[in-house]
């Protein structure tokens, strides 16, 4: 298995577009497209991300499949509206809590 990890902040004032955004179109969007959520974790306090969240594939050339299609382009580019800062990594799954 493939996680894909993700982690951004929110931009100061959109908090609440921004979890209208993800609860209604970007986390139905991905799981259309293939990948499996496997945590979302919000910080609210500390010098670190507000956001770091994690989804699977089987294999890798999924992965590169799905992160190179116009509909995660699509999504990307509106999460981009309410947040600041992202980044990603591609990993090799584990049973363990993996952080960036």
């Amino acid at each position: 298995m493939i996680k894909l990890l993700m982690t951004w902040n929110i931009k100061s004032g959109s908090e609440g577009e921004y979890f209208e955004f993800v609860l209604r179109e970007f986390a139905p969007g991905i799981m259309r497209l293939g990948l499996r959520p496997t945590e979302t974790w919000y910080t609210y306090y500390g010098d670190c991300p507000h956001i770091l969240t994690g989804a699977v594939t089987d294999d890798l050339e999924t992965m590169q499949g799905i992160l190179k299609s116009a509909e995660w382009q699509s999504l990307y580019d509106r999460l981009q509206r309410y947040i600041t800062d992202y980044r990603q990594k591609i990993v090799r799954a584990t049973n363990r809590f993996q952080l960036f």
